[in-house]
Parts: C-alpha cells; structure tokens; sequence
C-alpha cells in the first residue's frame, strides 16, 4: 500500500519551503514604505497569493494528481507539457537562485569562497533527494526545530532596535510591493500539488501548508524588511555576524536553502515525469541540482524580481484557468490531446499580465489578471463542444 503523508509531515514540508534567504532578501525591497505600509503590502500579497495557493493544492489533493499533471486536465494530455517544460525551467532556475543566495550569504560568515559553498549546499540537497520525501519525517522534523529556534534569534538582534533608520526611497509603489508579496507564494502553485497528492487528508493537510506557508513567508519578509529600515543593513550575513551567531548564522542560511531547495528540484523529477516517463524523476531532480549548483557557480544572480514577474505572467493565468475548470465548471479531463480554446485564453492571460505591470492597482496586477482569465474563460465555455462523459 503507497505510504502517505501526514498533515503534520506537510506543515513542516512547507515550513522549510518558507525559511529562505530568498524571501529575507525580498523583504528589504519593502523598506522605502516605511514599516506599517510595507507590512500592509506583505499581509495583502500572501493573503492573495496563499488562498491561489490552497485551491491549486486541493485541485491535486482531490484528483491525488501532480502539479503538472492537473493541467493536462485543462489543457490535453499534450497542452500540459508546455507548462511542464515551463515548470522544469522555472524549477532549475529557482534551484540555481537558491544555492547561489545561500552561498554568498554563507560566505559572508566564513569566507572560503562562493563556489566551495555552492558545492555543499548543492550536495546537501542531492543527500535529501537520495532521502526521499517518503523518509524525511525525523530529519526534516529535527532541521524544522533548528531552524526554527535559530530564526527567532535572529528576529530578536533585528527587532530589539525600534529606532528607525533613513532609507532610500527607490519609488517603490504600494501596487508594485504587494505584487512582490504575491510573487513567492505565486511561485510554488506549479509545485504543491506534488506534495498534497501524497497526502492522507487532501483537505486538511493542504490549508494547513498554505497558512503554515503564508505565515512562516510574511516572517521571512518582515525580517528582510526590519533589518533594511532598523539596521540599515540588507546583508543577513553581516547582521548574524555583528550579532555574535556565527556559527547558528551558518547554520540558518545552510539548513534554510536545503530545505526550500530541495522541493525545487524535487518536483523539477516529478514534472519531468510527465513529459519523459521513461526517466526515473528521482534522478532527474538529482540532475536539476546539480545543473543548478553548476549555474550558481558560473552565472551572478543579484536581481531575481524580472524572474519574479516572469513566473507571475506564466503561471497566474495558467492556475486561473484550471481553478475556473475545477471549481466553477467542473470540467474534468478534457478528452483531447489539445485544448486549444483554453491556451488561447491562457495567451490572453499572458499577455493580460505583462501589461498590466505597467499599470499600479493597489492590489497588484495578479488577483486583476487572475479574475479577468477567470471570466474569459467562462465567457467562451459555450464555445466548446460538448465533451463526451
């Protein structure tokens, strides 16, 4: 009988994915605000983001279906493997992104170079691949209660200064900053599924990794932001330094970029098995960290919010049209190799987005993008023919 997680293993599972340089490092972009409406544009952009994030994991949770799977119910049995390529591409680059933070972060407290640090990070996370998400229960259990503890510490040298220091004002809109906020969570919908399939209780198991998820990612992001405007400092590995927390500072920014990695090339081998069945994903994911620890190494990455937008712009229109499917006109399995209605409403979505960017909503142009693609979609449903039962 297939083992399956409990609701507990995918709390935690989801609470490693939020503990990320990444989203401390995105948090400082929040500065300019000010802390009150920096912390409104965080709260608002998870709320958005995390509730796309649950119904795009009960969609694989009911259907006990990956994430990329679930869009060929939307899309046909071959629409779907251009999202998958989209997915495997976006899920390398993350991985790449990861290690590459982690590792300058790292050698932040202990120098001995950018790419050895990339290389242990990378190895770490081909060792919880070899582990397997079915057998991580204890080690992921003792490296959430670390992390856990060593992150309060870390909130506490940030936080105990309330004076607030003079930051630069970059022109940062209340819009733009929430869409910021929607990004991180936005960027996991093409993932959760390959977590809450495995799930004894779909439901409950998946609310659970949503607000665990939100809650631990506002954190990270408040930390970002309150180490910008009461320290002046947006460097996290400066900030553990000067605080004492060597070596827990190591351990934070190590652990940390482990645990989210890992679920990036994870799923990276549970995507790729549905445009090449024949490759064991397991060692599939093994390839995508390795590449990514390899593009860590030769490539900078500094500036990650064009890649943002990008997945933003991809994968909001792709979620609005499977959620308008699943739970608006219970359409299930479409029989055809290619729904060609709904990647023209897709494309409209696309570019729906990349055009809204240039405009500022204070609720970002996610949720307007996703409600528009919402209604496209179920304007043109009596265009469709009538599907065989």
């Amino acid at each position: 009988m297939e083992k399956r997680t409990s609701t507990v293993e995918n709390g935690l599972i989801w609470f490693g994915a939020g503990v990320s340089i990444a989203e401390i490092l995105t948090g400082t972009y929040f500065a300019p605000l000010g802390f009150g409406k920096g912390l409104c544009a965080i709260l608002l952009g998870h709320l958005i983001g995390c509730a796309l994030l649950f119904l795009a994991g009960l969609i694989g949770g009911q259907t006990r279906k990956s994430a990329m799977e679930t869009t060929k119910m939307s899309f046909g049995r071959r629409g779907g493997l251009l999202f998958a390529a989209l997915n495997i591409v976006q899920l390398v680059g993350w991985t790449a992104i990861m290690i590459y933070d982690g590792a300058l972060a790292a050698g932040g407290i202990w120098a001995v170079g950018n790419w050895v640090w990339c290389a242990v990070i990378g190895g770490l996370i081909v060792v919880w691949l070899l582990i397997g998400i079915q057998n991580l229960g204890k080690v992921n259990t003792l490296a959430m209660a670390a992390l856990f503890i060593l992150t309060i510490l870390l909130s506490v040298v940030i936080f105990q200064n309330r004076a607030a220091l003079a930051v630069t004002d970059d022109g940062l809109t209340f819009g733009a900053a929430v869409e910021l906020a929607v990004a991180m969570p936005l960027s996991w919908l093409p993932l959760i599924s390959d977590y809450t399939r495995e799930a004894e209780k779909p439901l409950r198991a998946t609310a659970v990794s949503a607000v665990v998820y939100g809650l631990v990612s506002c954190w990270m992001y408040l930390i970002g932001m309150g180490a910008a405007i009461f320290t002046a400092q947006a460097d996290i590995a400066a900030i553990l330094v000067k605080a004492g927390l060597g070596v827990a500072g190591l351990l934070i920014v190590v652990f940390s970029t482990v645990t989210t990695t890992f679920l990036d090339a994870y799923s990276a081998g549970v995507s790729s098995e549905s445009v090449w069945a024949n490759i064991p994903g397991k060692w599939f994911a093994v390839g995508a960290a390795v590449l990514g620890t390899a593009g860590a190494i030769l490539f900078p990455m500094d500036d990650i919010t064009d890649f943002l937008y990008l997945i933003g712009s991809v994968f909001a229109p792709m979620i609005a049209i499977q959620i308008a499917d699943y739970f608006l006109l219970k359409r299930r399995p479409t029989a055809g190799a290619v729904d060609w209605l709904n990647l023209a409403v897709w494309a409209v979505g696309f570019a729906l987005y990349r055009y809204l960017m240039g405009v500022d909503i204070p609720v970002g142009n996610t949720l307007p993008d996703m409600a528009l693609t919402v209604l496209l979609c179920l304007a043109v449903s009596p265009l469709r023919k009538k599907e065989a039962a």
